[in-house]
């Protein structure tokens, strides 16, 4: 095992506020902050106090005043995966629902205009109207104690209440299904402008393989050591793909069995969701996108969901699939820009024989700050401590990982 001297994890986060430190960050953060106009919610949201917000939570002090969500108001259901209990063999499945108060259109090109002025853009119509599309749900302000009733099959599922980041998180038994089959859920509740009230539950089975992805500058450009980057691939440019990454996912889905279990994994805030899941669903094979459990009112929050503590956040999420699916056999991906090397090499380590194939691809295209230092061989080799040299791979070209891929499929048949 590591020995007590080094930590890959400090190692991962040092870069980190490195790069935000040359690439001053905080500026933005500040400025950002300056164009805030979500009004102040009836119940503390308590954003940014991480360890309030948990507490408040875990004593369901919202819980007694929880009402329904109305028309009036904005519910997401997200899409999400189902697994057998380990201890009782019934299905069951994480429902996540997000809840919005609706902000009125003054507010809404107030931040416009910010953003416009943070990137440095000309005033340009067409991409007001980009901005004004994604900034959205960053306007609307959070609902906390909120509760939807929704229909799967025949049963009634309720989710909620909502907590302080207006969003709801429940596990739940469901009705039997078959391994690799989607069921619909969907609610008429909250169903107005800017809803998501169709989900879909993927039903993934207690063995066989899964994959787990990175989104951020592993599949998708995000350019997350850049704080302008971040912005423009946010709220401006088309969403692009990592070039080679969606011939290269779509060959492992033709590989794998059909009922792999697919999960993308970014440390974005979910105000992102309904643009990540549009992405996905462009570029890449169906599956549950996990993102961080927080809801932004302000761009800032966004800039630092990117670059703090994605480590921490990352393995607490792959810890959380390890619970649902122990005995599945994980393929994981990400990059080099971050610090997926040391969450995946911390996952392998403390669930021996549950990831059988790490791949990284190293980052050589992006303007970024220490992105040498991040590429060095001697940082993957501290990353992967103890990992064998057979199941970690660094890439730069994404065709040379199917044969890979194959081989380690075949080996552990």
């Amino acid at each position: 095992m590591a020995n007590n001297e080094f930590s890959p994890s400090n190692l991962a986060s040092a870069m980190q506020l490195r790069t935000r430190k040359e690439k001053d960050f905080e500026k933005f953060e500040k400025f950002e902050s300056s164009f805030t106009v979500a009004k102040s919610s009836r119940v503390p949201l308590a954003q940014g106090q991480p360890r309030l917000t948990s507490w408040l939570n875990r004593l369901n002090i919202f819980r007694p005043f929880a009402k329904p969500v109305t028309d009036d108001e904005i519910v997401w259901l997200l899409d999400n995966t189902a697994f057998k209990s380990p201890r009782t063999g019934a299905w069951q499945a994480e429902f996540v629902a997000a809840f919005f108060e609706r902000e009125d259109k003054k507010k809404l090109m107030d931040m416009v205009s910010g953003i416009v002025q943070a990137i440095g853009l000309t005033d340009d119509a067409a991409e007001r109207k980009t901005v004004e599309q994604r900034i959205l749900p960053f306007l609307w302000d959070v609902c906390p104690a909120r509760f939807v009733t929704a229909t799967q099959q025949s049963a009634r599922l309720k989710l909620g209440p909502s907590s302080t980041n207006g969003l709801s998180s429940n596990i739940l038994n469901l009705p039997s299904s078959e391994r690799g089959s989607l069921i619909r859920t969907s609610t008429k509740l909250g169903a107005g402008t800017g809803s998501i009230t169709d989900m879909q539950t993927y039903y993934a089975g207690e063995d066989g393989w899964g994959i787990i992805s990175d989104v951020d500058d592993t599949i998708k450009v995000t350019m997350t050591s850049d704080p302008v980057g971040i912005l423009r691939e946010t709220f401006i440019n088309p969403p692009l793909p990592i070039k080679g990454m969606p011939e290269l996912y779509a060959e492992i889905k033709s590989f794998l069995p059909q009922d792999t279990a697919w999960f993308y994994l970014s440390a974005s805030p979910y105000n992102l969701y309904p643009f990540l899941k549009q992405f996905r669903k462009q570029y890449y094979p169906a599956g549950t996108l996990i993102l961080r459990d927080s809801s932004w009112k302000t761009v800032a929050g966004l800039l630092s969901a990117l670059t703090l503590r994605t480590e921490e956040y990352k393995v607490d999420r792959i810890k959380k699939i390890h619970g649902w699916l122990p005995a599945r056999k994980m393929i994981v991906i990400g990059d080099s820009t971050q610090s997926d090397p040391e969450a995946y090499g911390e996952m392998y380590r403390t669930s021996p024989g549950w990831i059988r194939l790490i791949l990284i691809r190293k980052a050589t295209n992006v303007a970024e700050v220490g992105i040498d230092e991040k590429n060095e061989p001697e940082r993957f080799e501290k990353a992967f401590e103890d990992v064998p040299r057979h199941a970690w791979h660094v890439f730069e070209d994404p065709a040379e990982c199917l044969d890979i891929v194959k081989k380690t499929i075949r080996e552990d048949q």
